[in-house]
């Protein structure tokens, strides 16, 4: 099958995603490239700075040369052991504990809690027991309808702000904040920390950054996206340059190859 282009319609992606910066994307791949020869990867930090260079020129990495197999959207990975070097993500892990609690609570006392968090709720005791497929399916397709898409600013008034499931459910959010909530609710269907991963990416055809769930299932990895209600494998999606990715334990950092599916 021929690969697909994920297009969007109906939110307004005008403007940047919240999500760490060209600048940093580029300097994140420079020590990537030093890195490559050593085949390790210390602690990188992928934070906003000021937009002033092309995501174009990033360094790129034949695939002659390469110290281990590709990975996600074709790109070369390198692991570090936490994710702390990403605080906004940091901050949700911390809080994703204590509102799996005040959920659980909505059960008993239901008139705590919203109209959407108790949708939230029904909608997860009605996917238990079903296919791990259709059960990625219909979580984005819940989540990409249950709230409007809002950019952080206006939001809460921060410029990246990565918010947890309760605050994405009282407040929207934009695309890391819907991957967070899709990744919360995997967990509470049984899916592992080690089967997914927050993935920050480049999108080539609207020149913004962007984010998306990946989900490892029965040895492929499939992309649940906010902008399409579509759950296609990573390899039938060219349009996305990864940059960095996240779980509750570990980060990786990606680096495009030479003719594979990142270029």
């Amino acid at each position: 099958m021929a690969p697909a282009r994920i297009f969007h319609t109906g939110r307004d992606l005008r403007e940047k995603c919240g999500l760490g910066s060209r600048r940093a994307r580029l300097a994140l791949s420079a020590l990537l490239a030093i890195a490559v020869g050593l085949n390790t990867l210390g602690t990188v930090r992928a934070q906003s700075v000021p937009d002033t260079s092309a995501p174009s020129h990033q360094a790129k990495i034949s695939r002659a040369a390469l110290p281990a197999p590709v990975g996600l959207f074709g790109a070369l990975e390198f692991q570090a052991s936490s994710p702390v070097a990403v605080p906004q993500w940091t901050r949700v892990v911390e809080r994703l504990a204590v509102e799996r609690a005040a959920v659980a609570a909505c059960g008993t006392e239901p008139r705590d809690c919203g109209p959407r968090v108790l949708e939230w709720r029904a909608t997860l005791q009605s996917l238990r027991g079903r296919n791990p497929i259709d059960q990625l399916r219909e979580i984005n397709r819940f989540a990409n309808r249950i709230v409007p898409y809002r950019l952080d600013d206006a939001n809460f008034g921060a410029r990246d702000y990565w918010a947890s499931p309760l605050e994405f459910l009282r407040r929207a959010g934009d695309c890391e904040d819907f991957s967070i909530f899709k990744f919360a609710s995997l967990l509470e269907l049984g899916f592992s920390d080690d089967q997914m991963r927050i993935v920050v990416v480049w999108d080539t055809l609207r020149r913004l950054p962007h984010a998306v769930l990946a989900v490892d299932l029965g040895g492929q990895t499939y992309i649940l996206d906010s902008q399409s209600d579509i759950v296609l494998p990573h390899d039938r999606i060219t349009q996305y340059r990864p940059q960095y990715s996240v779980n509750m334990t570990r980060r990786w950092a990606h680096v495009p190859v030479t003719g594979g599916s990142g270029r």
